[in-house]
């Protein structure tokens, strides 16, 4: 692969349009052209775009605002909870695991609270990077009042109104989050490897690299950067809960993250101009530097949506599950649905892609099969979680990157042998409760 991530991702696109063309030269530089186009009319992925680079200038902003100087000074010595390397890393995945409403709010969150303790600590940006993303989908597809439970509420439901089988949905959903076996096991996995120091693979090789931050010499209060990120997750909620129209799990991810961050660009230039933390001038110079030190991020992201709509039209996802369909076993049904799950999500980058591909065959294959269906549903969603965490263009897998200063590339180099780790493990469950099946 590549260390050009955009280089690479255009690679793809163009020979999957080259493919989808019969190789006709003219007509796949139209093909990429229009595809372009039509993912740039689209109102969620302008949003997502904007959410990275809204991003830059919130983060841009608390960094000069030395609000993180001061969270870092309470809690060494005020509160003395953060004293070692371990405890560092212990604060982001608790984090991570408690922010559990949106996967990119989570990395987003986990990695700006860390940063500046990985600074301290001499701790290599790639290790803080791997502990955001595996807090970040897996903790979002385990507590479900968020998106993704809307999403798979809706796909299965859908399922059960085209008279698949008669079962109550939300019944079917809650019992499936208990077979989200990858879920599970990366949250442990990466629990261990943060108590234990376990430098596996890449991450052996992972070295520090000191950053230059931004930061103001005063001693500012934490409530700079702590304000901010706080009305950050409780705007998420209220927004989820505006565009779902009173319901939280039929609200719009993408709308609830991008209002989010406007509203938090407003909150900071109120909150610091207004107590003469900077002065307009430079909340507006540090906003725009953020943000443009952001672009490329966003390129990627919009060159990843590209990739994922090609593997579409390839039409990937449906090839992979035809070929399950022939002399399966039940009892390996459920692995190989995490199987299929896992490349088709690895391949397009999004889990949510997957699951909306997977589980209207994955559940008419289980009542065909008189196999469990939950446990079907959970080795889908496991296989999206798990292809989306290792994939170098999946959404989180570079806002996590985008979050701790690492490398997309490293994040993906580094984080791979644990998440092959719990994917083996996940693996074996599904055969075992196949089996028990």
């Amino acid at each position: 692969m590549s260390r050009n991530v955009i280089l690479s991702l255009f690679g793809g696109i163009a020979l999957g349009a080259f493919i989808l063309n019969d190789f006709a030269l003219f007509s796949s530089i139209e093909a990429i052209f229009n595809l372009f186009f039509s993912l740039l009319l689209e109102a969620w992925i302008l949003k997502t775009l904007a959410f990275a680079v809204l991003v830059g200038s919130i983060m841009a902003l608390i960094e000069k605002s030395g609000g993180i100087e001061g969270f870092v000074d309470f809690m060494q010595h005020e509160a003395g909870m953060v004293k070692s390397p371990r405890a560092a890393l212990l604060l982001s995945y608790f984090i991570g695991v408690v922010i559990f409403v949106e996967s990119s709010i989570t990395s987003l969150v986990a990695g700006a609270v860390g940063k500046p303790f990985c600074q301290k600590y001499k701790i290599p940006s790639a290790k803080l990077a791997f502990v955001c993303d595996s807090t970040s989908a897996p903790i979002s597809s385990l507590i479900i009042l968020n998106g993704w439970g809307a999403l798979l509420l809706g796909l299965i439901s859908t399922q059960i109104s085209l008279g698949v089988i008669n079962v109550d949905a939300i019944d079917i959903l809650i019992k499936s989050i208990f077979y989200n076996f990858y879920s599970i096991v990366v949250l442990v996995v990466t629990f261990l490897f943060v108590w234990f120091n376990i430098d596996i693979g890449a991450m052996k090789n992972a070295s520090f690299t000191p950053k230059s931050v931004a930061m103001s010499s005063g001693g500012a209060s934490m409530f700079y950067m702590l304000l901010p990120i706080v009305l950050m997750v409780l705007l998420v909620f209220l927004f989820l809960y505006i565009t779902g129209g009173g319901d939280i799990l039929k609200g719009s991810g993408s709308s609830s993250i991008f209002y989010t961050m406007l509203a938090v660009l407003l909150f900071t230039l109120f909150y610091f101009v207004g107590t003469k933390n900077m002065s307009f001038s430079l909340w507006s110079k540090t906003a725009l530097d953020g943000a443009w030190k952001l672009l490329p991020i966003a390129l990627i992201l919009l060159f990843a949506f590209a990739i994922g709509e090609m593997t579409t039209k390839l039409q990937t996802g449906q090839y992979l599950a035809s070929l399950a369909t022939q002399n399966l076993s039940v009892v390996f049904l459920a692995a190989v649905l995490f199987l299929i799950g896992s490349i088709i999500s690895f391949s397009t980058g999004t889990s949510w892609g997957t699951f909306s591909i997977m589980i209207p065959v994955a559940m008419p294959m289980a009542v065909a099969m008189d196999a469990n269906i939950a446990l079907c549903i959970g080795a889908v969603i496991s296989g999206g979680v798990f292809g989306d965490h290792c994939s170098p263009i999946s959404d989180t897998t570079i806002i996590s990157a985008m979050a701790s200063d690492c490398e997309v590339i490293e994040h993906v180099q580094t984080q791979l042998p644990y998440a092959l780790i719990g994917g083996g493990v996940a693996f074996a469950l599904f055969v075992l409760f196949g089996l028990i099946s």
